[in-house]
């Protein structure tokens, strides 16, 4: 047997870097300069993205997707909705954003513009990840590929090629289902239409309580172990690991809250990760708009010094129902590209 003998410092400064080589292959710059961007959660029905584009840019529009089977034709569609069993009334993917997003993203592609690009967050939350459903979310993205910006399948996951910069970035969760479709099936030097987020660490509890408080203290480094691929980049977490039991259980903001933040966004991007919070809104009960309860703080006073904090921490999305409570906090560019108001 052939021995091959490596000097010790070279063994040792192989070993020590090879941690950080994920994390000077990750971009994060790529992403508006790895500042916070508008996360405008549950982005529909009715005039959501409107509102959500009105914001400013970059913003990030979050999309729940289904399908639905129609019963006349048996042929199956992408629809817009926030259940797993949506009728014949739910908007499609395509009428819904693709087509509301047109007039800016040729505007974009025109002027070409790219040090703004991207513009658009598309992030995806699947209601379900029946294969029928994955693979025709694939196959629409690529009908609109030239406006999505995408990568370079390696052969090495670890590799991370870079993103080549186009008005629409597509971003969707950790499911190894959805892998699976938009990445192990991609051939090696096709593009990545989309890219997942690290996998959720499971916590063992043994109450509910108990589960409250080891979410919002186990350390950073437990809670994310696996450093970033040319398919999975960011990070997607719920409040509740910041403050224990999350916004409907939360006190004042204190320095303690502060630093576990400021501790969760400094681990994820020392890794090469984007990291995304949700849902901070703030809002008296009598005026939900069906936003529900669970991510409520319960007024503008309770949550404003948690969006200034998640901003001045680096939080890359930072997830709102409140669109346009929370707009003027952010330093969001491009807002001539805005639609009109009448814009539809």
């Amino acid at each position: 047997m052939l021995r091959v003998r490596l000097p010790i410092a070279l063994l040792l400064t192989t070993f020590l870097a090879a941690p950080a080589a994920h994390a000077q292959k990750a971009d994060l710059d790529f992403l508006n300069h790895n500042q916070p961007i508008l996360d405008a959660h549950n982005c529909y029905p009715g005039d959501h993205v409107r509102r959500a584009l009105n914001s400013g840019f970059p913003v990030s529009i979050e999309q729940d997707l289904a399908w639905y089977v129609d019963p006349a034709t048996h042929k199956g569609r992408v629809v817009v909705t926030h259940t797993e069993t949506p009728d014949g009334t739910a908007p499609t993917l395509r009428a819904y954003f693709f087509d509301q997003v047109r007039p800016i993203v040729e505007k974009a592609l025109a002027e070409h513009k790219t040090e703004q690009w991207p513009l658009i967050v598309l992030h995806f939350d699947f209601k379900t990840t029946q294969p029928e459903l994955l693979r025709a979310v694939w196959q629409l993205l690529g009908e609109y590929e030239p406006w999505l910006s995408t990568a370079t399948k390696t052969a090495d996951p670890r590799v991370l090629s870079p993103i080549e910069r186009r008005p629409i970035l597509a971003i969707t969760e950790d499911s190894d289902e959805q892998e699976k479709v938009f990445y192990t099936d991609v051939p090696v030097g096709a593009k990545l239409r989309l890219f997942g987020s690290a996998h959720a660490t499971n916590i063992n509890a043994a109450t509910k309580q108990d589960l409250y408080h080891r979410e919002a203290t186990i350390s950073p480094e437990e809670l994310l172990t696996e450093h970033p691929t040319t398919y999975r980049r960011w990070w997607n977490n719920s409040w509740y690991v910041v403050e224990e039991g999350g916004a409907s259980r939360a006190g004042d903001w204190t320095d303690a809250d502060n630093r576990r933040l400021r501790a969760l966004v400094d681990h994820a991007h020392k890794l090469g990760f984007w990291i995304r919070f949700y849902t901070l809104d703030g809002f008296d009960p009598a005026k939900n708009q069906g936003w529900g309860t669970d991510y409520n703080f319960g007024s503008m006073a309770a949550v404003v010094p948690r969006w200034k904090a998640a901003i001045a921490a680096g939080v890359n999305f930072i997830a709102v129902d409140q669109y346009e409570d929370m707009a003027p906090y952010m330093n969001q560019y491009a807002k001539y590209l805005r639609p009109s108001a009448t814009h539809r």
